[in-house]
């Protein structure tokens, strides 16, 4: 595996000038790169606000749980763009003074940061939309629940269980469903996807052929799981460390091959777990860059991996190719 990987490096290496010269970053398509860059950033900007009121209302519907993702997903977003305003501002004078390579440099920072933004925005509408469902979901879950139940008191669970035991599931699942009935008729707030994963699993532990309903529940709620902790690894990729990224690579490869609890349930548990570590790095790395705090949206360019932090002002830009040429947009020193 690594030296697979180490070929991939070094064929990605040997094609960096030719990914530079597709996306047009020298010469005359600089100017073009940066328009649609500057195009991208002043339509997000529009979409952060939107998803500002948008994260605003679903704290006042849900429990707090519910945006826990995205917590600070719009702080995020709109320090991203600041950096990136200001990057592509520099490579705009960079390209009127006929400097290609600094100009090259501050666009590719500019972009990274755009994109990032909009992994920031995109997770909270995606978010919106997916306890939306989830809420419109969990009438039809405890139904399919409460029929599996009764399936289980009539001795109907494919796996035999002492009685005991059938009991002590039945007591929890009973209480489960209790819990989560009231909270729909409270008049607390309740987070929907929470309340699916705990309808599932606890319905899943009575081991009854399951209810098409109970499989749609537990794959919503994965891959909103999965969703939230792509999206923190990919805007924290400075800091994030292998063991994270290797958990969320398993919850995404779990969901891919397999339809229904059997997929669901590990897969949300890898991704709910990679997220944890993921934080925990992000916590442990503190702030990258604090020599440089004057300048707007560093700290976070460096922690999402924008700037590779290998220079007191944040290094250089990742640019596409391998190992050896992502940090080709280096400046050279003043002489």
């Amino acid at each position: 595996m690594v030296e697979r990987c180490a070929r991939a490096g070094r064929r990605l290496d040997a094609e960096a000038a030719a990914l530079d010269q597709i996306r047009g970053l020298e010469g005359p398509g600089a100017g073009a790169a940066l328009e649609v860059a500057r195009a991208r950033a002043r339509a997000l900007a529009v979409r952060t606000v939107a998803a500002h009121g948008t994260l605003a209302a679903l704290r006042e519907r849900y429990a707090p749980s519910a945006t826990d993702p995205v917590t600070d997903s719009m702080e995020q977003a709109k320090d991203r763009l600041l950096f990136a305003t200001a990057r592509l501002d520099a490579a705009h004078q960079a390209v009127v003074v006929g400097d290609g390579d600094r100009a090259a440099r501050q666009l590719r920072a500019g972009e990274g940061a755009v994109a990032q933004a909009e992994t920031l925005v995109r997770g909270v509408e995606r978010l919106a939309a997916r306890l939306r469902e989830a809420a419109a979901l969990v009438p039809a879950a405890l139904t399919g629940a409460e029929a599996e139940l009764a399936t289980a008191r009539r001795g109907g669970s494919r796996t035999p269980l002492a009685t005991g035991e059938l009991r002590a599931r039945l007591a929890h699942a009973d209480g489960v469903l209790a819990g989560v009935r009231g909270e729909l008729t409270g008049a607390r707030s309740y987070d929907p996807l929470d309340a699916l994963r705990r309808i599932t699993r606890a319905a899943d532990r009575l081991d009854v052929g399951r209810s098409g309903v109970l499989d749609t529940a537990a794959l919503l709620v994965a891959r909103a799981a999965v969703g939230a902790a792509d999206d923190f690894v990919t805007v924290h990729r400075g800091a994030v460390g292998p063991e994270a990224r290797a958990r969320l690579a398993e919850a995404v490869r779990t969901l891919r091959a397999g339809d229904g609890t059997g997929a669901a349930f590990p897969a949300d548990t890898a991704a709910r777990e990679a997220r944890d570590l993921a934080e925990q790095d992000v916590r442990a790395h503190g702030n990258p860059c604090p020599a440089a705090a004057d300048e707007t949206g560093l700290p976070g360019a460096v922690l999402g991996g924008i700037l590779l932090a290998e220079d007191a002002d944040g290094g250089p830009p990742a640019c596409f190719g391998g190992p050896g040429t992502r940090a080709r947009r280096r400046l050279a020193p003043p002489s």
